[in-house]
C-alpha cells in the first residue's frame, strides 16, 4: 500500500489558510479538554495531505489517505479491518459459505442511501461489477478477481450470492479490501455523491476544501459532529501551524519529531497509530549477492533493529522480525526475535568470499525516512565487510523501478491482512513479488491454507509459510512505524488504530468538547 502514504503536491500552508477562513466552523474553545463522554455538535476540521486539483470524489478511485477518510465518511464497504486485521461486518450483516468454500452469502443490513433509496443486493453486485470492469483500472480490480460476477446473483433485495472461481476460505478479505465501498446502481456522477456512510455531502472544492454534514438515518447510528470539514495541506508545518492557530483541530500524519518536540504541551494531543507501517529493505533472491543463503542470514544478522527505529523513526514504533504483520491475525508470535549480532554477520560474509563486495542500495523520497533508514544501514553493513553505495532515485517513479531492477531497496508497507501480503507479494505469479521469492512449496501451502473452512488449521499452515520466510526470505524487516495524529484539546473519540483499518480516521466517532 505504499502509493497511499505519498504526498500530495499541488497544496501549501497559504492555500490551507485561504480554505480555512473562508469556512471557519464551530470547534473547541482553546484550552478545553474532551473529558466525559461524547457530545453533540459543532465542525471538526481536519488537515490532510492531498491530491490537488484533479481530486475525485469516487470512492473506488480512493489512493490517498484523505481519498480514502473521505470515501469512509460518504460510504460503507460490506466489511472492515479490526485493530488486528481480522474482518468486521459492516453493510454486510452476515456471510455463510458453502461447504466447499466456492459460493458466499451474503446477507445485507437495513440501511438507506443519503437519498432515502434502501442499499439493495444490486447495489452490491453493480458496485463490484464496476471495480472489475476490465476496461477500467480501479485499485480494487485484482482483489475481485476471485469472484465469478457473471455467475453471482441477487437473492431477493437483501442477500447476495458470490460465485469463487476456486474455493476461498479468505472471502470476508474481499468484502473488507481497500476501495470497495457500494454506490448505488447505475451511478457514475459523483461531483455530488449519495452514499449510505455516516455523513453527507455538504461542498467540494478539490485540492482545498470537502464539507459533510451529519446523516441522522445512519444505520450505526448519528455522528456525534454536526459538520465534518476536509482541508488539505501538502506540507506537514503547514497542517501542525493549523492545528497550532486554531484553524484546524485535526492534523493527519505528523512527524515523530513534531511529536516530541510539542510532547507535554497542551496546545496539541498526539494519538499513536501503533503498527500502521513496515519498515523493510528487500532483497531479490533470483539475482547476485543476495541468491547466497548466507549473504541473506548475515543481512538479517547485521542489522540494528533498535538503533533503525530510535534514529529513523524517532523511536515512534517497534523493531521487526523480518515478518510482515506484527499484532495482525494470524501474525507467527512464537518465531523468536532475531537478535543484532555483527561476529556472526561477519564470519557469514567471510564464509561467502564477500567481503569488500559492492552492493547498490536503491532509496529515494518516495516515502517517510527511507533516505534516513539506507544511510543508517549502509555503516551498518559496511561494519560487516560490504562496500555499500547509496543510490538516490526518482521519487516519482521508484515504486516502479525497483520491482525488477537493482538487488537491494528501501521498502514499507501499510496495514492488509496477512493473506493478502502473501498473495500480492511472495505467491510465483504476484504482480509485486519485489523479493523474487518464488518457491512452489510456497504457492501450495498458500492454495491450501485458503482452501480450510477450519480458521485454526489455516493458522497452522499460515505459520508455516512464516517460518519458511523468517528463514530464507528477502524481506529484512527492521520494524514497525506509528502513525501519528495530533488534535487541538477538545477532540475526544481519536483511537489507535492502524491506518487503513475501521477506527482510522473515523470521524463518525470523534467529538468536540
Amino acid at each position: 500500500m505504499h502509493s497511499l502514504n505519498r504526498r500530495g503536491f499541488l497544496g501549501t500552508a497559504a492555500g490551507l489558510s485561504a480554505a480555512l477562513l473562508a469556512g471557519c466552523g464551530t470547534g473547541p474553545a482553546p484550552g478545553t479538554a474532551a473529558t466525559g463522554g461524547p457530545r453533540k455538535g459543532g465542525r471538526l476540521r481536519a488537515a490532510f495531505a492531498g491530491g490537488g486539483a484533479q481530486e475525485t470524489l469516487d470512492p473506488h478511485l480512493s489512493n490517498l489517505f484523505v481519498e480514502a477518510s473521505r470515501s469512509k465518511a460518504l460510504f460503507d464497504k460490506l466489511a472492515d479491518y479490526g485493530p488486528d486485521l481480522s474482518v468486521l461486518p459492516r453493510l454486510a450483516e452476515s456471510w455463510e459459505p458453502s461447504a466447499d468454500l466456492t459460493r458466499w452469502r451474503v446477507t445485507l443490513r437495513e440501511a438507506t442511501f443519503h437519498d432515502g433509496r434502501p442499499v439493495r443486493a444490486d447495489d452490491v453486485l453493480y458496485s463490484y461489477a464496476r471495480i472489475a470492469d476490465p476496461a477500467r483500472a480501479f485499485r480494487a480490480k485484482t482483489t475481485l478477481a476471485v469472484i465469478d460476477l457473471a455467475a453471482s446473483r441477487a437473492v431477493g433485495e437483501r442477500a447476495v450470492e458470490f460465485a469463487l472461481r476456486r474455493p476461498f476460505a479468505e472471502f470476508p478479505n474481499i468484502l473488507a479490501a481497500f476501495g470497495v465501498f457500494v454506490v448505488p446502481e447505475g451511478v457514475e456522477d459523483f461531483t455530488r455523491p449519495v452514499g449510505s456512510g455516516p455523513f453527507r455531502f455538504g461542498s467540494f472544492e478539490p485540492g482545498r476544501s470537502l464539507l459533510l454534514r451529519r446523516n441522522a438515518d445512519y444505520w450505526e447510528g448519528a455522528p456525534h459532529l454536526d459538520e465534518l470539514q476536509y482541508l488539505i495541506a501538502n506540507e506537514e508545518p503547514a497542517r501542525v501551524n493549523a492545528l497550532l492557530g486554531g484553524q484546524a483541530d485535526y492534523a493527519h500524519d505528523i512527524t515523530a519529531t513534531t511529536a516530541r518536540t510539542y510532547r507535554g504541551n497542551d496546545r496539541l494531543a498526539v494519538t499513536r497509530l501503533t503498527n500502521s507501517g513496515m519498515q523493510a529493505f528487500a532483497m531479490k533472491l533470483d539475482r547476485p549477492p543476495f541468491d547466497d543463503r548466507n549473504l541473506r542470514e548475515a543481512m538479517f544478522l547485521l542489522a540494528d533493529r533498535e538503533q533503525l527505529v530510535e534514529t529513523v523513526l524517532a523511536g515512534a514504533g517497534q523493531v521487526g522480525n523480518d515478518l510482515f504483520g506484527r499484532g495482525y491475525q494470524y501474525y507467527a508470535e512464537e518465531i523468536p526475535q532475531r537478535a543484532h549480532d555483527l561476529e556472526k554477520a561477519k564470519w557469514l560474509v567471510d564464509k561467502a568470499g564477500a567481503r569488500g563486495l559492492k552492493v547498490r542500495l536503491d532509496t529515494s523520497a518516495a516515502a517517510g525516512g527511507f533516505v534516513e533508514s539506507a544511510s543508517v544501514f549502509a555503516d551498518q553493513m559496511r561494519q560487516a565487510g560490504f562496500d555499500v553505495e547509496v543510490a538516490m532515485g526518482d521519487k516519482d517513479t521508484y515504486w516502479k523501478d525497483v520491482l525488477d531492477r537493482g538487488s537491494l531497496c528501501c521498502f514499507r508497507s501499510g496495514a492488509m491482512p496477512i493473506e493478502s501480503h502473501f498473495a500480492q507479494r511472495l505467491l510465483t505469479p504476484s504482480t509485486t513479488n519485489i523479493t523474487k521469492w518464488r518457491r512452489p512449496e510456497f504457492d501450495a501451502l498458500y492454495a491450501k491454507a485458503v482452501s480450510l473452512a477450519d480458521e485454526r488449521a489455516r493458522r497452522d499452515v499460515y505459520a508455516e509459510m512464516q517460518r519458511m520466510q523468517h528463514a530464507e526470505g528477502g524481506y529484512l524487516v527492521w520494524g514497525f512505524a506509528d502513525w501519528l495524529v495530533a488534535t487541538r484539546p477538545g477532540v475526544g473519540g481519536v483511537v489507535d488504530a492502524p491506518a487503513n483499518t475501521l477506527d482510522w480516521a473515523r470521524f463518525d466517532k470523534v467529538w468536540l468538547a
